[in-house]
C-alpha cells in the first residue's frame, strides 16, 4: 500500500449527486436513515481531521453514493466500503470509475448491514495491525455500529465519523454531565473520544432536520496499562457492561438501589466505591474496579440467565 500516491480528483457536487441518484433509480430513504453528502469540502475536511493518509487501509460503513468514499480514495489509501443497500453497493464502483478511475483498484465493495461484520465475513482487515473507520453514519444505529466494530475489530484503531449532534455529544461526554450515558461509558472502556467539529444541515441531500457534528475516537494501545480494559477478557468486559446497562437503566437511583441484584454489598467496599453514588458520577474504570470486586467476592458472576434479561 505504501506505493500508493494521493490523487485529486473530482468530487460530488449537488449536481453529480442528483445525476446519479437518477441514473441509478436511487432516492434517500429514511429506512437505511440516508443524507448524501453534496459538498465536497465537507468530505475533504472529514478525512483530514481523520488523518487518512496513503499508507492508511479505511473501512467506510454506508458510503451512500460515494462523496466520502472518493475524498477517501484521494489521499491514495485503500478502503472497504460497506453498504446495506443493495442499489447503491452496485453502483459505487461504476462512480469511482468515472470519477477517480486511477482509484479504482483500491475499493473493495461489501453489501452487508454494517451490525453483521466480522472478520470472518469482511476478511479485508484481518492482516492489519490497525485501521480506521472513516464514516457519515446512519443516525439511527451509529451508536450500536461504533461499538459492535471496536468488539469485533481489536484492529479498529480509530475512527472519525460524522453523527448527530446529540449522538456526538453524548459519545464523547465526561462523568457528572447530564449526557454522560451507555454510549459515553462503553466507547471509554476502548478508547478516548472528543468532538472534533460541527457540520451544517446544508451539506445534506435531503437537508436532515437535525445538526451533525464529527466524533474522532483513539484506541487505547493493547499495552497501556491505564486502560481500564487492560488484562480484561470479553468476560470481565460483558459484565462490565452489564453493570452499566443496570446502572443507567435506572440512573436517578443510587448504585445500591440500581445493582442489588448483581453487586453485593461487600464489593462495593472493596472496589472502594461509595453505594449511595449514581452511575452518572462513575468512570468506566470505576465500573471496571467494581466487577473485579464483584468477581472476587464469595458471590459469583452473574448467571448467564441474569445477563440476558
Amino acid at each position: 500500500m505504501s506505493n500508493n500516491t494521493s490523487t485529486t480528483g473530482h468530487l460530488l457536487g449537488a449536481a453529480d449527486i442528483r445525476r446519479i441518484a437518477a441514473e441509478a433509480g436511487i432516492s434517500p430513504t429514511k429506512k437505511f436513515g440516508q443524507n448524501f453528502v453534496i459538498d465536497p469540502g465537507t468530505v475533504r475536511r472529514i478525512v483530514r481531521e481523520a488523518d487518512v493518509t496513503t499508507n492508511d487501509h479505511v473501512m467506510e460503513v454506508g458510503p451512500g453514493l460515494g462523496s466520502l468514499t472518493l475524498a477517501i480514495l484521494e489521499t491514495g489509501a485503500t478502503m472497504t466500503a460497506v453498504e446495506i443497500d443493495p442499489p447503491l453497493a452496485e453502483r459505487l464502483p461504476r462512480t469511482v470509475a468515472e470519477f477517480m478511475p486511477e482509484a479504482a483498484d483500491r475499493l473493495t465493495v461489501v453489501n452487508r448491514d454494517a451490525l453483521t461484520v466480522t472478520p470472518d465475513n469482511v476478511p479485508d482487515f484481518n492482516g492489519d495491525t490497525s485501521f480506521t473507520l472513516v464514516a457519515n453514519l446512519p443516525y439511527n444505529v451509529a451508536t450500536p455500529i461504533l461499538l459492535t466494530l471496536l468488539e469485533r475489530f481489536d484492529s479498529l484503531g480509530s475512527f472519525l465519523v460524522m453523527v448527530q449532534k446529540e449522538v456526538a455529544d453524548r459519545l464523547a461526554a465526561k462523568p457528572g454531565s447530564k449526557i454522560y450515558g451507555t454510549p459515553s461509558v462503553k466507547l471509554a472502556w476502548y478508547g478516548t473520544a472528543e468532538r472534533v467539529g460541527t457540520i451544517g444541515r446544508n451539506v445534506f441531500w435531503p437537508a436532515p432536520n437535525v445538526d451533525s457534528a464529527l466524533v474522532k475516537f483513539t484506541r487505547y494501545a493493547a499495552d497501556d496499562t491505564q486502560a481500564p480494559s487492560h488484562g480484561k477478557s470479553s468476560a470481565d468486559r460483558e459484565l462490565v457492561f452489564r453493570l452499566i446497562d443496570a446502572a443507567f437503566g435506572q440512573r436517578r437511583k443510587t448504585l445500591h438501589a440500581a445493582l442489588k441484584t448483581i453487586v453485593p454489598a461487600e464489593a462495593f467496599a472493596a472496589a472502594g466505591i461509595d453505594p449511595t453514588r449514581r452511575g452518572e458520577t462513575l468512570t468506566v474504570t470505576e465500573f471496571a474496579a467494581l466487577a473485579a470486586a464483584v468477581q472476587s467476592t464469595s458471590h459469583a458472576t452473574p448467571t448467564t440467565d441474569e445477563v440476558e434479561q
